[in-house]
């Protein structure tokens, strides 16, 4: 390829990232990557009446916090210009300029009322409606208060190629005169998105599948303006869970960032959405840093969509984490523990650090890390001075009295007080054998309840290890106590 590659992503700020966008943002900048390019973030903001407070700073950070880098955009003019739309207007006025004085542009000369009854006449012959049929004969000149529509210059069957479509066509029914510039100077989004691409020098345009239907009305104009086409990309629809209808809110869908704020980590999500329409072939789901700009290809981009599976995304969540460095892992745990945890009398961060791998063994995400926090579950890891063990659950189901277990509890004290607590395994060594000599649940059970007070919980061993040697003693003596009084 001798042309150098520049992709864009040009969303318009009117409400947050849906998923389809940010996949589509995540294939082009791979795209862009990979072969040494250029990718370019443009905002289209020319339907003011649409656009939403925030939506521009809302897709710069969705892009950053997926790692997807822009050589231009709104914070990075290029040598054409501006990357937001509204700051372009003098260009879209050139070409269409262009086109009025090629006699391929005209001032709609018809009222809103004039274009309604046209319409119904249409639906009461039962043809559809077509602007060109009500082409003025003569065109009067544009003195910019009116919209000016293009005069699609040939009526014919439309061809064009596709990527990952192959052929597609398209007969002549699916072209008419279209509104290029509105009356308030702004540009329609079938003229100005045109115009861009090829100041931008944009060689591939990613698009979903909903704009192929106006793809014939888009060559009208490539011609007209004798602009070369670009590589045309058409990706898959992101399905819903059970994989008949696209991907809506009901199903599910959120920001971006929201996925962000519940610790989805970037890495997680660039790795997910690339496999949704995408298959590079093998076993493999997992890819690394920058892998996926290694093997990603047009050419695997399947025609049929795939379905958004948030339980896979929940299960790829938890295989990243797993790779991550201790220090990482703990920050991640920390900054997810509600405040009220940091006020328990015992909190530490050596505890929590000693709970880190009991919480990761369960959670796939942040906001899963605040549920078991919430639920009061791991309480009795920070509270010792509030701590009592229920006297109710200490005796083991075939115990008939408590002479059967405090013996089981005395004996464990002991044991532990020249015990290597360095970890949950030495703590076991230590315990193991009367475990064993006893009967396994004769000892677990009473060791659990004495140390957390709870039914389930982790193995006492790794109780102990969290807690400490000088915690668990006392905890375990003052169960002694407690019972005998």
């Amino acid at each position: 390829m001798t042309e150098k590659v520049v992709t864009r992503f040009a969303p318009s700020p009117t409400g947050f990232l849906h998923i389809g966008g940010i996949r589509t943002a995540l294939y082009a900048w791979l795209y862009a990557r990979q072969n040494n390019g250029l990718f370019i973030l443009r905002i289209e903001d020319t339907d003011k009446t649409r656009e939403v407070a925030g939506s521009i700073q809302q897709i710069q950070d969705s892009l950053k916090w997926l790692g997807l880098d822009w050589d231009y955009g709104p914070d990075k003019p290029g040598p054409f210009g501006s990357c937001l739309q509204s700051d372009r207007l003098d260009v879209y006025k050139l070409y269409a300029e262009k086109l009025v004085a090629k006699g391929l542009a005209y001032p709609d000369p018809h009222t809103e009322s004039e274009i309604e009854e046209f319409k119904a006449q249409a639906v009461k012959e039962k043809k559809p409606f077509l602007f060109r049929n009500h082409r003025p004969a003569k065109f009067a000149e544009w003195d910019g208060k009116r919209p000016l529509r293009f005069k699609v210059p040939e009526i014919k069957r439309s061809v064009w190629q596709d990527v990952v479509r192959g052929e597609l066509t398209a007969g002549e029914e699916m072209l008419d005169d279209m509104i290029i510039i509105k009356s308030d100077g702004y540009p329609t989004y079938n003229f100005a998105h045109i115009v861009d691409d090829h100041e931008m020098g944009v060689t591939h345009v990613m698009r979903g599948q909903e704009f192929i239907a106006s793809t014939p009305k888009f060559l009208s104009l490539y011609q007209a303006l004798e602009i070369p086409l670009p590589v045309f990309v058409t990706l898959p629809p992101i399905m819903g869970p059970d994989g008949k209808k696209k991907l809506s809110k009901r199903d599910g869908a959120k920001d971006l960032l929201e996925y962000r704020d519940e610790g989805y980590l970037p890495e997680t999500m660039r790795n997910f959405l690339a496999l949704i329409g995408w298959n590079p072939g093998g076993e493999k789901e997992i890819f690394h840093d920058d892998e996926l700009i290694k093997i990603f290809s047009l050419n695997k981009i399947q025609k049929s969509g795939g379905a958004f599976n948030e339980e896979k995304l929940r299960w790829m969540n938890k295989q990243f984490l797993k790779s991550k460095s201790e220090d990482f892992k703990f920050d991640y745990l920390k900054t997810s523990v509600p405040e009220n945890i940091f006020q328990l009398s015992n909190y530490s961060d050596e505890r929590l650090k000693r709970l880190q791998p009991v919480i990761f063994e369960r959670i796939h995400n942040q906001t899963e890390i605040k549920q078991t926090f919430t639920d009061g579950s791991y309480n009795w890891v920070f509270n010792d001075e509030d701590f009592i063990a229920p006297k109710a659950l200490l005796p083991w189901k075939k115990d008939d009295s408590p002479n059967a277990f405090l013996p089981r509890l005395e004996k464990s004290i002991e044991i532990l007080n020249t015990a290597d607590f360095t970890s949950s395994e030495t703590i076991k060594e230590a315990l193991w054998p009367y475990a064993e000599e006893i009967g396994k649940g004769e000892l677990l059970w009473p060791l659990r309840i004495a140390l957390t007070g709870l039914e389930q919980s982790p193995d006492p061993f790794v109780c102990a290890y969290i807690l400490g040697k000088e915690a668990t003693i006392r905890r375990l003596s003052a169960a002694v106590a407690n019972y005998d009084n």
